[in-house]
Formats: C-alpha cells, structure tokens, sequence
C-alpha cells in the first residue's frame, strides 16, 4: 500500500495476497480498516455460494470472462465489460469462471454475508 496522510490511497492487486470467500478468491484492495466510503476488492470467481447483503449495496465489474449471475431467482449472462448492480437484500451468486471488480457501498461488506447454500 501506498498512501498519504489524508489524500489518497495506491494498492497494486498483485501486491495483495488473495484468500477464499463466498464468492471465490478476493483480493482486498480498498478495506473497511480503509476508512473510504466504498470497499473495492478484485474477486476470481468459479461457482459462487448463493448469499445477500442486508446493508450493502455491490456493483459488479466483470473485467475477464464469461458466465452468468442469478439474482432472486433470474439468470442473466455475464461477460467482460458488463456491470451489474445488486441492490441490497438481492439473493444472488455467480456462476462461471469470472475476474470481478466488486465495488462495494457502504464498506463493511464482509461483515454482512449471508450464505444461502
């Protein structure tokens, strides 16, 4: 990480060590301990678990690959350059091989999963 006292904060995804969630391997590049107003991790997904946020809202950024995601129950296709917002309390998941940019409002999402299955 790099960052200033007050201005800005700089982190290289490469540079993150990636650990396995619901969603797959997340790298965390802006945190909660971050004291941003947004969390951003980049998320390689292979055949999410089906969970909900009550409090935070996501936006998915696929940045490689093809799938699809189920949102309450609805499939819809999913390939690179595709953005999806998940409003919170949307049950959703995604399926396929998938690199995500996962911007999510307000931080402290991954104190709010609620795995499904």
């Amino acid at each position: 990480m790099t960052a200033t006292a007050s201005s800005f904060l700089r982190r290289d995804p490469d540079q993150v060590t990636p650990w396995s969630e619901t969603c797959g391997q997340i790298r965390p590049l802006i945190e909660e301990q971050d004291r941003a107003s947004v969390e951003v991790h980049r998320v390689d997904i292979h055949e999410a678990k089906l969970h909900y946020h009550a409090q935070t809202d996501e936006v998915y950024y696929i940045i490689d690959g093809t799938g699809s995601m189920i949102l309450d129950g609805e499939e819809i296709e999913v390939h690179k350059g595709v953005v999806v917002y998940v409003p919170r309390g949307v049950k959703h998941k995604a399926v396929g091989d998938l690199s995500v940019l996962l911007v999510c409002i307000p931080p402290g999402v991954l104190h709010d999963v609620h795995e499904l299955e």
